[in-house]
C-alpha cells in the first residue's frame, strides 16, 4: 500500500506514484471544465429558462448540496477509505449534469446542479484524504500546486467553447459535454486508488458520528431554506405567491438552523477565529465569500453591462484562473511560514475586489478588468492552496478526513453565502428598466470587499497557531469538534 515512509525521493511523479498523481489531476481537471463552463453558459441558461431573477441560486444551490456531501464524505473516508466516496461522488456528478442539461425549466436545472453539488462534497473530501494518505508533508504544496495549474487548460478553453456552445448551438451542451470527461477521469483514477490504506473503524456508526450526520443534514437544510425565501423576497417582494409570512418564518428558521449546526462541524474556536487550525479553516471560509460571490455575477456584468458576447466575457474567468495557478505554485516554493500567506492572500484579494468596483465603469477598459480579477485569481491561489496544506499538516491520521471536511464545509457555506447573498443583494436593486445595472453590480463587489477585510484579520490570527505541530500521533495536535 501506499505509505508516505516508502515513497521514493523521485517526489510526487515517481514510478510507484505517477499514476495516482495522474489520476488525482484528472478529477480536478474534470471539476475544471464543468465549473468555468458552467458560469460562462449561465447568463444564456437564466435567459432561455425566464431565471434570471433566480439566477444565484443557480450556484449556491449546487455548494449547499455540496456542504451535506463533504460531511458524509469525510466520514466516510475516515472510517472505509476515499474510494467509496470518490466512486459516488463521480457518479452523483454525472447524473447531475444529465438532468441540468435536458432540464425543461429552471428550478429542475437548479435541481440537477443540486444532485451535482451532492457528488463534489463527496469527491473533493475523498481526494484531500487521498493527497493526505498517499504523499508525505513535503510534496503536499507541490501537488495543490500540480492540482491548481489543472485549471489552466479548462479556463483557456472551457469558458470559450461555453460560450460558442449557447451562441451557436445550446447551453444545454455545455452540461452534456461535461459527463463523458467526467467518467473517463472516474476510469483513469479508480484503479490507481487501489492500494490506499483504509485506516477507518468500520462498523456501525458511533454516537459522533451519527452526531455530525445529523448536523449535516441540518445545516444543508437550513441553508436551503434560507436561500430560498431571500431568493422569493428579493425577486418579487411580498406580492409572491407564497405568503408573506410563510417566507420570513422560513428564513429566519432556516437561518437559525445553519447558526445552529455550522460551528458543531468545525474544530472548536474556528467561529470565533481561535488560533492555530480554527483561524486556517476560516480564512478560507471568508476569502471565498468575497471571490466566488463576485466571480457568479463577473460574467452577467460583462454581458449585461459592457454588451460583451458570452465567450468575450470567459476571458476574465480564464485569466483569473490563470492567476489562480501562478498563486499555488508560488506557495508550493515559499521558504518563510506558511501561515503568512494567508495575511498576503487577503489583502491582496480584498485590493482587486476594490479595484474590481471601479473597474466597472463603462469607460474602464476591459483589459483592466481582466488583470483585476487575475490579481484576485492569485491571491486565491495563493491562499487556498496554503489553507490546505496547513489543514493537512495539523491533522492526525484518523481526523484527516474530518478536519479536510471542515475546510470544504467553511469553504462552500462561504460559497453559499457570497453567491445567494450576492444574488439577492442583485434582485433587491435590480431595476428591469434601467440599463446596465452597473451601481447594483458596484454595491454588490463593496459589500462582498468587507468579508476580505476579515480574512486578513483571521489570517494574523492563523500566524499565532503553533510553529512546529508535533507528529500526528501526539494528542497536542488533535483539535477537539463541537459535538
Amino acid at each position: 500500500m501506499f505509505q508516505p515512509e516508502a515513497v521514493p525521493s523521485g517526489g510526487a511523479m515517481s514510478a510507484s506514484l505517477r499514476p495516482l498523481t495522474i489520476g488525482v489531476i484528472a478529477i480536478i481537471t474534470c471539476a475544471a471544465f464543468e465549473a468555468m463552463a458552467v458560469v460562462t453558459a449561465m447568463p444564456a441558461v437564466a435567459a432561455e429558462l425566464d431565471g434570471v431573477s433566480s439566477y444565484g441560486l443557480a450556484f449556491s444551490m449546487y455548494l449547499t448540496a455540496s456542504l451535506l456531501g463533504s460531511v458524509l464524505g469525510g466520514i466516510w473516508s475516515d472510517r472505509r477509505g476515499p474510494r467509496p466516496a470518490l466512486a459516488s461522488g463521480l457518479g452523483l456528478m454525472v447524473a447531475g449534469l444529465a438532468i441540468s442539461g435536458t432540464a425543461p425549466a429552471f428550478w429542475i436545472m437548479t435541481s440537477g446542479r443540486a444532485v451535482s453539488g451532492l457528488g463534489g462534497g463527496f469527491m473533493i473530501v475523498a481526494v484531500y484524504v487521498i493527497i493526505a494518505r498517499a504523499y508525505p508533508q513535503r510534496m503536499q504544496p507541490v501537488v495543490f500546486g500540480w492540482l491548481a495549474a489543472a485549471w489552466v487548460v479548462p479556463s483557456l478553453i472551457g469558458p470559450y467553447i461555453s460560450g460558442v456552445l449557447a451562441e451557436e448551438a445550446s447551453w444545454r451542451w455545455v452540461f452534456l459535454g461535461v459527463a463523458p470527461v467526467v467518467v473517463a477521469a472516474f476510469l483513469l483514477v479508480w484503479p490507481r486508488t487501489a492500494q490506499l490504506a483504509v485506516p477507518g473503524q468500520g462498523g456501525p456508526l458511533d454516537s459522533a458520528a451519527r452526531g455530525r450526520v445529523a448536523m449535516g443534514l441540518l445545516l444543508a437544510a437550513g441553508v436551503f431554506a434560507a436561500q430560498f425565501a431571500l431568493t422569493r423576497i428579493a425577486a418579487d417582494g411580498f406580492a409572491d405567491p407564497v405568503p408573506a409570512w410563510l417566507l420570513v418564518v422560513l428564513g429566519v428558521a432556516g437561518t437559525a438552523a445553519a447558526a445552529v449546526a455550522f460551528p458543531r462541524l468545525l474544530p472548536s474556536g474556528t467561529v470565533r477565529l481561535a488560533p492555530g487550525l480554527p483561524s486556517v479553516i476560516a480564512t478560507r471560509g471568508l476569502l471565498t465569500v468575497t471571490f466566488f460571490g463576485a466571480e457568479a455575477f463577473v460574467p452577467l456584468m460583462l454581458v449585461s453591462a459592457r454588451g460583451l458576447s458570452a465567450s468575450t466575457a470567459g476571458l476574465a474567468l480564464s485569466a483569473a484562473a490563470i492567476g489562480w495557478s501562478a498563486g499555488s505554485f508560488v506557495q508550493a516554493r515559499v521558504s518563510f511560514r506558511r501561515q503568512w500567506l494567508l495575511v498576503i492572500g487577503a489583502s491582496l484579494l480584498s485590493l482587486c475586489i476594490g479595484g474590481l468596483a471601479l473597474a466597472a465603469a463603462a469607460q474602464v477598459p476591459f483589459w483592466v478588468l481582466v488583470v483585476v480579477w487575475s490579481a484576485a485569481g492569485f491571491a486565491m491561489g495563493l491562499t487556498l492552496s496554503s489553507t490546505s496544506v496547513l489543514v493537512l499538516k495539523l491533522s492526525p491520521p484518523h481526523e484527516q478526513g474530518r478536519n479536510s471536511a471542515a475546510l470544504q464545509l467553511s469553504d462552500q457555506l462561504g460559497g453559499v453565502i457570497g453567491t445567494a447573498g450576492a444574488g439577492g443583494l442583485f434582485a433587491l436593486l435590480r431595476d428591469p428598466e434601467a440599463p446596465g445595472q452597473v451601481p447594483v453590480f458596484v454595491a454588490i463587489w463593496l459589500a462582498l470587499c468587507v468579508f476580505a477585510v476579515v480574512g486578513i484579520v483571521a489570517g494574523l490570527r492563523a500566524t499565532r497557531g503553533d510553529r512546529d505541530p508535533l507528529p500526528a500521533t501526539s494528542e497536542t495536535r488533535k483539535v477537539p469538534f463541537q459535538e
